[in-house]
């Protein structure tokens, strides 16, 4: 199978990228680097039509959403318009699939008897990042309903592993350990650690992925997630666990988002009925991972100065 990634110098790009090779496939691997912004609309109709494709991985967008609030045009430009600048593209060039990656932030804030999400859940995002991706749901539905192009849509919950910048929660408390080991004990600065997440290892997500690619419903929403929330608390008292540094906790004032869900979990068995997927990775096998990885980082950062 021959693929197309955009955003495949992001954090999941890279994993997807030797995912689909040990499976086999051709990947064309697009980033700022090698392929045109999202924004250029002509620059994906010759970028698609070049390769060629069997699907499409629709990674690339705005994915900070804590910053979405402070640029929520950016948000909306590059997440909505730059997702019709893949969909058309794929139109045009004739690729019989595309695989769009929406965010469970759709769902916005729930009851706690609503929880596990399923996919019949309505979508009542509360951030601009939440709304943009809604929006670029709707254009890929509406692709397929009114030009018959055989969009996925997919929505991972919070997924984390090697190789995550550090301005999200638990890649950033791994940086802050790592430093701490190195330069000795110091304040560990975070937000709201009540809240609880769904938690997927990033390996586990790409397998799902490709799943879906082959085996997804064209015109369906497909959630990736673990089945079970877990607090900030328990993540950070486990990265800290690996660790034998002594670190205080300070609770940073510019961590706190504006509006936060304080429970966020889903369900995946719409998507285990349809492909036979289920998570492999526990958390805390991710975790370790994730500190290592920033233990990596200082090293080679060490070796860069």
């Amino acid at each position: 199978m021959k693929a197309l990634i955009s955003g495949a110098g992001g954090f999941v790009g890279p994993h997807l990228t030797a995912h689909l090779e040990a499976c086999g496939d051709e990947v064309a691997a697009m980033d700022l680097e090698s392929g045109p912004d999202l924004r250029d609309g002509r620059g994906w109709v010759d970028t698609v039509a070049d390769h060629r494709p069997d699907v499409i991985y629709h990674l690339a967008g705005w994915s900070d959403v804590g910053s979405s609030w402070d640029d929520p045009w950016t948000t909306f430009e590059v997440n909505t318009l730059g997702t019709i600048s893949i969909l058309e593209a794929a139109r045009l060039a004739g690729t019989p699939r595309v695989l769009v990656i929406s965010s469970a932030d759709v769902y916005g804030i729930v009851a706690p008897s609503d929880l596990p999400l399923t996919e019949h859940q309505p979508a009542r995002p509360r951030s601009p990042y939440g709304a943009s991706k809604q929006a670029a749901e709707a254009a890929a539905l509406q692709y397929w309903r009114g030009h018959g192009l055989a969009t996925v849509l997919v929505r991972p919950f919070n997924h984390l592993g090697p190789g995550q910048s550090p301005r999200f929660a638990a890649p950033g408390f791994a940086a802050q350990i790592a430093e701490a080991e190195r330069r000795g004990p110091s304040q560990l600065r975070h937000g709201d650690l009540s809240a609880e997440r769904d938690l997927t290892d990033v390996r586990d997500v790409v397998r799902a992925y490709r799943r879906l690619a082959t085996s997804g419903e064209p015109g369906e929403i497909y959630n990736v997630c673990s089945g079970r929330a877990v607090s900030m608390e328990q993540v950070l008292d486990t990265l800290l666990g690996l660790s034998d540094v002594p670190m205080e906790r300070s609770v940073d004032p510019a961590l706190i988002r504006p509006i936060d869900l304080p429970v966020l979990c889903g369900s995946y068995a719409k998507l285990e009925a349809a492909t036979g997927w289920r998570p492999e990775i526990d958390l805390d096998q991710t975790l370790a991972a994730v500190l290592d990885d920033a233990r990596r980082r200082q090293r080679v950062g060490l070796t860069r100065h």
